[in-house]
């Protein structure tokens, strides 16, 4: 049916244009001279005219110039015989007269033609509504995704196997329901998946969708918010109409946060839109209406702000957190991702995975393509080790700025700046050893220190964070003793280091002076009131952490004076090679300390 509506559209448009064409081309009207009865009959005793056309009451003749002149004949008159009688001709036109409904159908036509045209062209537009009516606005716009189409499965899924688990007891309740329902299991309302950007929460409600057999339906928490009140209630009524139509399905909303924040919070009042959404999803979800074998999956990052209506159990019944993979589940995760790529015999996943901690799937798998690239530009047959560590460094810290122009001055500030962070860390017991220092500029940085940590860490204890801080301060430090200068490359190093020591004291209670209190500061955007405190508990808060801060600036800078000739070899070294790893400097560091 789109393809007809389309044709005809076309062809009537064709004959619009044609009908205009025809119009203009035809030519104006001929003119006609009007003149009286009485004139005319002179003009005939006189002999003027020679030939006269009669059609019904008219009679029109040409004179010798082409001008045309036209008289109207009374009722009952003799100016037939008269012009008889002088030996005039005369020519008899019969006009025809179309049928009344003809006439009145040719008369519509150009109105028919654009009203046509309107209807197709809303009709377009209103397809992406959902409904394909004109100006669908209510209509749900949620994508229903064939099973059939979607090939990810559970088994494409890796690094966060007790999610897994959760959603494969949700897909193995949809194919055997019987066997949950027989043994006085209800079905679950809804489950949420929460965690960091990029950790597969989309991923894993495109495997549902591959797996489940049922209809699934697709769409963003956005899709539900419009500019007109009332149109996303009325979304939200449609989509849960269409689900349960065909239940068993399920419905997954992505970035739920778009509608579901906390009610109150970032409207004017309690009646806008945003909130009239929410309020009609939470009835939809579990309301006085049974909603029986429809299933709610949604995604957030951001949890948080969902209002706490929403979370309750009967509405979300599972909140299933996605986590960062740890180093067995960043394995697996390259392994799957790397299943079309030619890996060379070199390559060790494991050294990858412990060298890449902290990195979410979705950058895992930009780094296998990143090295896949790099491999098709080098001309190779396979990803190599090599390749794959000069990948994992361009996700990491950014592509190297191969065309930026620095001055020998710079680039040993910038080696000495490094050395000193790669010092600190190394001589400070505890710290994440160092894994590479370079100064080769990549991204926004002209220099960058690498440490990998040897295991995972779920906790920091406060000599991990004091240690942290000091190894930040060993880049300003290093400056400051070498050149007595102090640079604008350490902007980065200070903004964290406030930022560590201001949560020590304020969250994680690791000041002695204030005690086991938390501080945090309010966001008035997602309706989160900060902690009242006193000015006298404000001006303690400034002074431990200015404190705190200052304690691992004396201990950095103990430590870069008392070893200055290892900073000063591992310096030369770096401006020599540019980039050292870590059994370089272990090197260095035993040739020193004997």
């Amino acid at each position: 049916m789109k393809y007809f509506y389309k044709n005809l559209s076309i062809w009537l448009i064709i004959a619009l244009i044609a009908f205009l064409a025809f119009s203009l081309l035809k030519g104006p009207a001929k003119v006609y001279h009007t003149i009286a009865y009485n004139d005319f009959l002179d003009k005939v005793d006189n002999g003027i005219l020679s030939a006269v056309t009669i059609k019904e009451n008219t009679i029109s003749w040409s004179t010798a110039d082409n001008t045309s002149y036209q008289t109207i004949i009374p009722k009952e008159s003799t100016a037939l015989d008269h012009l008889l009688k002088k030996g005039i001709r005369i020519q008899v036109k019969e006009e025809m007269k179309p049928h009344w409904f003809l006439k009145t159908f040719l008369s519509w036509i150009p109105i028919l033609l654009l009203i046509l045209v309107w209807f197709f062209f809303m009709r377009g537009s209103g397809q992406a509504g959902g409904g394909g009516k004109a100006m669908a606005f209510g209509k749900s716009r949620a994508h229903l995704v064939d099973p059939e189409q979607s090939k990810v499965r559970l088994a494409d899924v890796a690094g966060v196997d007790e999610a897994k688990e959760e959603i494969a007891e949700i897909v193995d309740f949809l194919k055997q329901p019987d066997k949950f329902t027989d043994a006085g299991a209800r079905i679950p309302t809804g489950v949420l998946l929460y965690g960091e950007p990029g950790t597969g929460k989309t991923l894993l409600a495109k495997a549902i969708a591959g797996e489940a057999g049922v209809p699934f339906y697709s769409i963003s928490g956005s899709n539900f918010v419009e500019m007109y009140v009332g149109i996303g209630a009325s979304r939200v009524r449609d989509l849960f109409k269409e689900g349960k139509q065909n239940a068993p399905c399920i419905i997954f909303i992505d970035e739920i946060d778009a509608v579901g924040r906390h009610r109150s919070s970032g409207g004017v009042g309690g009646n806008d839109e945003r909130e009239q959404t929410l309020n009609q999803l939470l009835v939809e979800m579990d309301g006085f209406e049974a909603n029986d074998h429809v299933i709610i999956v949604a995604a957030t990052n951001r949890q948080d702000i969902l209002d706490p209506a929403l979370l309750r159990p009967g509405r979300f019944d599972r909140q299933v957190m996605v986590p960062l993979p740890d180093v067995g589940g960043r394995e697996k995760i390259l392994k799957v991702h790397a299943r079309n790529i030619k890996i060379a015999d070199d390559v060790d996943w494991t050294i990858t995975a412990k060298g890449t901690p902290g990195f979410s799937g979705a950058q895992l798998a930009n780094m296998v393509n990143e090295a896949a690239l790099l491999m098709t530009r080098a001309g190779k047959d396979s990803v190599t080790m090599e390749i794959l560590e000069e990948a994992k460094d361009k996700v990491m810290m950014g592509a190297e700025r191969k065309s930026m122009i620095i001055t020998e001055h710079e680039k040993k500030i910038t080696a000495y700046h490094e050395t000193g962070h790669a010092l600190v860390a190394w001589m400070l017991p505890g710290s994440d050893p160092v894994h590479k220092v370079t100064i080769i500029p990549r991204g926004r940085a002209l220099g960058m220190t690498m440490q990998l940590p040897q295991e995972e860490r779920n906790s920091h204890d406060r000599t991990y964070l004091f240690n942290n801080l000091c190894t930040l301060l060993g880049g300003r430090i290093a400056e400051e003793i070498v050149f007595n200068e102090m640079t604008t490359g350490a902007g980065n190093d200070i903004a964290r280091v406030s930022d560590i020591a201001r949560k020590m004291v304020c969250e994680w209670g690791m000041s002695d002076a204030v005690g086991p209190m938390t501080f945090k500061p309010s966001d008035p955007l997602n309706g989160v009131p900060g902690q009242i405190m006193s000015e006298k508990t404000a001006l303690l808060i400034d002074h431990e952490v200015k404190q705190l801060v200052q304690r691992a600036y004396d201990t950095a800078k103990d430590i870069l004076t008392t070893h200055r000739d290892i900073m000063e070899d591992i310096s030369q070294t770096l401006l020599e090679k540019e980039t050292i790893n870590h059994d370089e400097i272990k090197q260095i560091v035993q040739q020193h300390q004997g």
